[in-house]
């Protein structure tokens, strides 16, 4: 995680959510990696003779009590919610799309694609997970000791998700630090510690611009998330927190209300109340997946050890 920390430190001085292309793509593939080789083995171990592919209704309740068994479901909503967490930077990624032809046009095929390609993954991970592993399926398919032959594979894949994970913290932080250091800006416009730039040469790789105030405030945010990151080493229960809080006012509730104002829906027509009834039910789902991810906070807590990961 140290060194997880130090690479995100380096790339998060590159000023221009623009100038991040490279990195998306390179994470898209690593991501298309890991889930096809996480597939293939999950199909292994299927056919394996003798093999167990548990049950229709998942863990027993006489195994962990109905009010875990809630609870473990509530959070696996949260876990799914965050999968589709990418509207929280859908704007930004239109922003950099170029026109013609028209960047909406283009987000919209981007978006149904995206959405198949991923949902078809998803599904194919969970269903095989589940029936490779039946009840005992581990919360991470690869990093939770759920596959351990052929070892270079296994290596190979989590050396994949690492990388993925690189692109993808960058992804969703550059947004924050342009908004930050614009809101800086605005109200101190005349500090140089804020607004200078310095341009520094590095030799065979060209001259860089350095501004001190993006290099501290870049710099103490990813040590801080690192630092957290180490402390909290609860996998699917942060997902599960995260997802439950972003998915219904990121993902579901400005896009309705958005669309209502745009095409000028009028209150109580059928198609005001169909969309309002799919924002309620969204709410209902995220506060149920919020209150079981923080139960599994909890009870990660009672055997918590600072800086040290459970498997």
């Amino acid at each position: 995680m140290i060194l997880f920390g130090f690479i995100e430190i380096i790339l998060s001085q590159i000023p221009d959510f623009n100038k991040l292309w490279w990195l998306s793509i390179v994470a898209a593939v690593m991501s298309l990696s890991y889930s096809t080789i996480g597939l293939g083995l999950a199909l292994g171990k299927t056919t394996e003779t003798g093999h167990s592919y548990g049950s229709a209704t998942g863990v027993s309740i006489e195994d962990v009590g109905a009010a875990q068994k809630v609870w473990l479901v509530f959070q696996s909503l949260g876990d799914v919610a965050f999968a589709y967490a990418f509207s929280m930077i859908l704007i930004e990624i239109q922003d950099t799309v170029k026109s013609p032809p028209p960047e909406n046009r283009t987000m919209k095929k981007a978006t149904l694609l995206g959405i198949c390609t991923t949902t078809t993954f998803y599904m194919l991970c969970g269903c095989l997970g589940y029936a490779a592993f039946g009840n005992d399926a581990p919360g991470n398919l690869l990093t939770g000791f759920g596959f351990y032959n052929p070892y270079w594979l296994i290596d190979f894949a989590n050396i994949c998700i690492v990388v993925h994970l690189i692109g993808a913290y960058q992804v969703f932080t550059q947004p924050i630090y342009a908004f930050t250091e614009n809101l800086v800006k605005t109200h101190c416009p005349k500090s140089q510690f804020v607004n200078k730039e310095h341009m520094i040469t590095v030799p065979k790789f060209g001259s860089y611009s350095i501004n001190l105030f993006r290099l501290l405030w870049r710099t103490t945010f990813v040590v801080f998330t690192t630092l957290v990151a180490m402390l909290l080493p609860f996998f699917n229960d942060i997902l599960g927190i995260l997802g439950a809080t972003a998915f219904w006012p990121l993902t579901v509730y400005f896009p309705i209300e958005m669309y209502i104002a745009q095409k000028k829906i009028a209150r109580w027509t059928k198609k005001w109340i169909m969309l309002e009834t799919l924002s309620v039910i969204c709410l209902l789902v995220s506060i149920a997946a919020l209150v079981g991810s923080i139960e599994g906070v909890i009870n990660d807590l009672k055997v918590y050890r600072p800086f040290k990961t459970e498997y």
